[in-house]
């Protein structure tokens, strides 16, 4: 059994994200889906519940995925060929590709076919052991089809087995119509949609692009402002084309954490060292993109704690399964195979604002766990990088 902590961490930081605690021959003993406590089996007590013997396997935390844009009409395979044949991400974009052409085929699909289609995503994900997830909208881009996505993540909420917290992404791209008048389209954002999120409880969270060529620090201030009004937590994209701003005005507005991070310098670094915001990266979506990695051997070393997400989407990653993010992150981001299991629970966690309850093996939090099969050590779980490696998710 491994990913015991203590209640009062809730993250870890620095060369403590190295650190996995462990016992062997263990029992976990847990009721109503809360772990109730643990130990090694030498102390196990004699109590008359139902047993569920996994010797030989592993128990661990299920993993949390702090984002993800789960809900889309469709894959965007013939950007993939785009860029096989030496087109750019930004090029693409230019052609009318991208989150517009994500946008465009979302515009024209039902409520019901993107809950369908997102649902089986879900699962496919359930199966390999994420307990958590944050799904964005984002590909609406007007004020009918953002509340359609956010309508479709409301009902996921409600009938997946597992936690899933709701992020209002309006401002993903500025939508062809508004080009030549962005202040409009950011006006339409704050004037029109908030008020209808707010008035349907549809979102925890709101995210803004702070980035080259989408909004500026400027224009992202002031949404994130607004959306504070509503009680939605800001969570940020910064940073993955260059250097922005998008950490400074994330941490400026005590947002939860600011994801991709491509790019980063000292100042940026400095910034977050005085800040609660969860530094997050996406492994995924450079590896898609053939884009810069986000140096996690440089943030950790700083004394920094870093988690690592999915980032599930038709054009950047395609990817929900979260061994295989963990093996890149290993790989590609320097992170040791300890850093990726806790950069994948408690601090993913913590980028989700829900430590308090997933994350770790703590006596009084959820009972999200998975088994896996048995391993000589926690190094060969990344190591089998494309394998599904949860043999059993629990959820009580």
């Amino acid at each position: 059994m491994i990913g015991i902590l203590e209640p009062e961490i809730s993250c870890l930081k620095g060369e403590d994200m190295s650190k996995v605690n462990r016992i062997a021959n263990a029992w976990l003993h847990v009721e109503d889906g809360i772990i109730v406590d643990f130990g090694p089996m030498t102390n196990c007590p004699d109590l008359n519940v139902e047993t569920r013997d996994v010797q030989g396997q592993w128990v661990m935390p299920g993993f949390v995925d702090s984002h993800t844009h789960m809900v889309f009409a469709g894959p965007r395979h013939n950007e993939y060929v785009m860029r096989l044949k030496g087109k750019t991400y930004a090029e693409i974009a230019v052609e009318g590709g991208g989150i517009i052409n994500s946008s465009k085929r979302l515009q024209l699909m039902s409520e019901d076919e993107l809950y369908d289609k997102s649902m089986k995503y879900a699962y496919e994900a359930i199966q390999g052991g994420t307990c958590a997830l944050e799904i964005k909208s984002g590909y609406g881009l007007n004020v009918e089809s953002e509340i359609k996505m956010l309508r479709v993540i409301k009902r996921m909420k409600e009938t997946l087995p597992i936690l899933v917290r709701s992020t209002f992404l309006g401002a993903h791209a500025i939508p062809p119509e508004y080009k030549e008048n962005r202040e409009a389209y950011i006006e339409l954002i704050i004037n029109e949609m908030l008020p209808k999120i707010a008035e349907e409880s549809l979102a925890d969270f709101v995210d803004v692009f702070c980035d080259e060529g989408f909004f500026s620090v400027d224009e992202t201030n002031k949404i994130l402002q607004a959306a504070q009004k509503y009680g939605l937590i800001p969570k940020i994209h910064g940073n993955e084309l260059g250097i922005t701003g998008g950490v400074q005005v994330a941490v400026a507005n005590k947002a939860l954490s600011v994801d991709h991070l491509e790019h980063i310098g000292e100042e940026e670094i400095a910034c977050l060292k005085n800040s609660d915001t969860m530094p997050v990266a996406l492994p995924g979506s450079s590896f898609f993109l053939k884009i810069p990695y986000t140096p996690a051997r440089r943030i950790i070393d700083s004394g920094l704690p870093i988690a690592i997400a999915s980032d599930f989407n038709p054009g950047s990653s395609p990817c929900h399964n979260l061994w295989f993010i963990w093996s890149l992150a290993c790989l590609y981001n320097g992170m040791l195979p300890e850093e990726g299991f806790n950069a994948l629970t408690i601090n993913a966690a913590k980028a989700m604002g829900i430590e308090q309850q997933y994350g770790s093996i703590t006596r009084g939090k959820k009972s999200c766990i998975i088994i896996t099969g048995p391993f000589e050590h926690i190094n060969e779980m990344p190591y089998w990088f494309s394998k599904n490696q949860a043999y059993k998710v629990l959820f009580k």
